[in-house]
């Protein structure tokens, strides 16, 4: 492919989302990022975790000069908020903001905030969400080609990643139905669930699919894009590895919702060492299993893959 060709192909977004803090969203973004750089690809990392931006500590770079805050108060546009990473391929947008949170940012300033991200010249973009379900941060995850969210073993990580695939999916389903002059009578069934005896999405979208002769083939087309890729992050034992697999099972029973399991990474106490020295763990262990991990994972969200199911058994902990 030419320069020319190069310039005029719009990059591919990826998002990586959460319900919750503490799951390493932001390792696993510049991990993917960093290893995608190696393979020769053009990334630019944004952090949209605004308020609570950390993606260039996670990178072993000093504070950025230049951050969002630029973009969002000063006008400035969104390509000349870039700051080099120190590594071949991979620049970075920061996401510190001196006085605004990303639920307080408004539509004109998130759909131009949209806008100029397509417009940038890269092959990858990859954005690290903030945690949690605002309408903002479910907007930009949907805004991505590649939506991966991402989980520890835990609990309440769990709890906390279903509630934010099922925003996700309502945040869709409304703007779907909204886009198609449905949104009351969807509002109707919603209201009246016992009374058509909806106890899962599916049940819903039998209903949706009642009201109109068009819906079903809408809602087939719209809702069929929507495929979450999930990585289970700080595994310990076999059990927490094929969580994954059971995330894939729920969200298609409860949902009716495509996820692929694209991998796990395992717990690793030198990860945290890394991110307290500023260094850059894919940098300073390039050659561990973890980065080996991080390689598989890239590269199964990369081509749209699953896991191997030979992969999850193989040299495991029980």
């Amino acid at each position: 492919m030419d320069q020319e060709s190069a310039k005029s192909r719009k990059p591919e977004i990826w998002a990586v989302g959460s319900g919750k803090g503490g799951t390493g969203k932001s390792f696993l973004t510049s991990s993917l990022g960093t290893y995608l750089a190696a393979k020769g690809s053009r990334v630019i990392l944004i952090d949209a975790d605004l308020g609570g931006a950390n993606l260039h500590t996670v990178l072993g770079i000093a504070k950025p000069k230049n951050t969002l805050t630029d973009f969002f108060e000063k006008k400035i546009p969104l390509s000349e908020v870039i700051v080099e990473c120190g590594i071949p391929n991979l620049r970075l947008v920061s996401g510190l903001l001196s006085s605004v949170t990303s639920e307080y940012i408004n539509h004109a300033q998130k759909l131009k905030f949209f806008r100029h991200i397509q417009a940038l010249d890269a092959d990858y973009i990859l954005i690290d969400l903030g945690a949690g379900c605002n309408a903002n941060t479910i907007d930009t995850f949907l805004l991505a080609a590649k939506k991966i969210v991402v989980t520890t073993p835990e609990l309440t990580a769990l709890e906390n990643m279903y509630h934010f695939i099922k925003n996700v999916y309502f945040r869709k389903l409304k703007k779907v139905v909204a886009e198609h002059g449905l949104k009351d009578s969807a509002q109707k069934v919603l209201n009246n669930r016992e009374a058509h005896a909806i106890k899962t999405f599916r049940d819903l979208m039998v209903c949706l699919e009642d009201l109109s002769p068009e819906i079903r083939k809408v809602l087939d087309e719209e809702m069929s894009g929507l495929l979450m890729h999930i990585v289970v992050n700080q595994t310990r034992s076999s059990y927490d590895v094929e969580m994954g697999l059971n995330i894939e099972s729920v969200c298609m029973k409860f949902l009716g919702l495509s996820a692929v399991y694209a991998g796990h990474i395992d717990h690793d106490d030198f990860v945290a060492r890394c991110i307290n020295k500023k260094q850059h763990f894919l940098i300073s262990y390039a050659f561990s299993n973890t980065a080996k991990e991080i390689g598989l994972l890239s590269e199964a969200i990369r081509d749209g893959r699953r896991i191997n199911g030979g992969d999850i058994y193989a040299d495991r902990r029980i």
